[in-house]
């Protein structure tokens, strides 16, 4: 891919060293092993996450979880944009990462007590990172690609502003802290929708987003895969410390179950075309502000849920099955394929009414709540995504199929 540059003759401020990717070719767009090594902080951060929902099952800390994944994502997917554009294989963006990970590593651990204590090891790194990344990125791109730089001084506007709730919400009460905090957040969301207007310079010009569609696909695919990869060592973690019977062994295979089964609707039944089609695009930019952006976080969310639904189940896996646990079989289930629908269609495809049915089901299941021990209820919800996965599968060998 040709940087702007080439077609601009280059800005004459920022880094003199050229950083950008160079090439059309598959080398061009792989991911490095530095972008691995820097997702290993997220690891940590998912669990934290998680673990802090499976403590305390209660809907203030499922706002706070979501409040904090959102900052989470969007702190990865922000860098996995910049990586995009600029060659981790270079030294100087390859020192970035590692420091936007230390940094992701301190906020990180104050997941647990963000809303108490330790609000503002979570907020300040966080600042950090988003106006860091953001100052280093314009300083990278001026020479080489002034557009886009002008585009970075857009979101460091944004980034900055945005920021500035994120510490005021460290410093209030808690009441007040997630108040300002989803403010923040609705702000990092709204950024690129908004294609980061700012007064006086306008909104950036979407061309400007030239995304190579192959990178982009695959750093959001190993994301989920990490947050599959949480799911498994929440499983395993609390089955390796009950007792073995059968009724506990049901419903460590029905966790099994619900990891495989999300695994195969995303990457066996979207990801492929997903990405054909994002690589195909004259505009992928806008598809992958949609499709690689928004829409994932609805995924993460249902495999994060997912997990702590299924801890729960090994935990207390017969008996009455309470509102709470019931909310988190059946509302992750849904918003696991409610993502993938939206996926599926901001990525070329049509509305799946298999899984639009599948999100429908599902939630019925929540009402049947108790007539079943939390173990019926969860493989209920696996026949749920077994049928679409199914239905799926008939639907598109029908349509491949030649008229006579």
């Amino acid at each position: 891919m040709a940087s702007s540059s080439q077609r601009t003759g280059g800005g004459r401020w920022g880094m003199r060293a050229n950083v950008l990717r160079q090439g059309d070719a598959h080398d061009g767009s792989r991911v490095g092993y530095v972008e691995l090594f820097f997702d290993l902080v997220f690891v940590f951060a998912i669990t934290q996450l998680s673990h802090g929902l499976i403590a305390h099952p209660d809907l203030t800390t499922l706002l706070h979880t979501l409040v904090l994944g959102w900052a989470v994502w969007w702190l990865w997917i922000d860098t996995t944009w910049v990586t995009n554009w600029l060659d981790p294989e270079k030294v100087p963006v390859r020192t970035m990462l590692l420091v936007l990970m230390l940094l992701g590593l301190l906020m990180s651990s104050a997941i647990p007590e963000a809303f108490d204590g330790k609000a503002l090891l979570f907020a300040v790194p966080f600042v950090l990172i988003q106006v860091g990344r953001t100052l280093f990125t314009v300083w990278a791109m001026g020479r080489h690609w002034p557009e886009n730089a002008v585009n970075f001084v857009r979101i460091t506007v944004w980034v900055s502003v945005s920021g500035a709730f994120w510490i005021a919400g460290a410093l209030a009460d808690d009441t007040t802290r997630l108040a300002l905090w989803a403010v923040a957040a609705l702000l990092d969301a709204a950024g690129p929708r908004a294609l980061f207007w700012v007064p006086g310079m306008g909104p950036t010009d979407p061309t400007t987003w030239a995304v190579r569609g192959s990178h982009m696909a695959e750093r959001v695919s190993l994301f989920l895969i990490l947050s599959l990869g949480e799911s498994i060592i929440v499983t395993g973690t609390a089955f390796a410390e009950l007792e073995l019977d059968a009724t506990t062994l049901l419903a460590f295979l029905a966790a099994f179950a619900s990891t495989v089964l999300m695994w195969l609707l995303f990457f066996d039944r979207s990801e492929h075309s997903a990405t054909a089609y994002l690589s195909s695009r004259a505009d992928p930019g806008m598809v992958a502000q949609t499709a690689y952006t928004y829409v994932p976080f609805l995924l993460i969310a249902g495999i994060v849920l997912t997990a702590v639904a299924d801890e729960l189940v090994l935990l207390h896996p017969v008996g009455h099955t309470d509102t709470w646990t019931a909310g988190l079989i059946c509302g992750a289930a849904a918003v696991y394929l409610l993502g993938n629908a939206f996926f599926r269609r901001a990525t070329g495809g049509r509305w799946s009414a298999a899984h639009l049915a599948g999100v429908v089901l599902v939630l019925a299941l929540f009402g049947l709540r108790d007539a079943l021990t939390p173990l019926g209820l969860n493989w209920l919800s696996n026949g749920v995504l077994l049928a679409v996965i199914v239905g799926d599968v008939v639907r598109a060998r029908t349509q491949q199929q030649p008229e006579p």
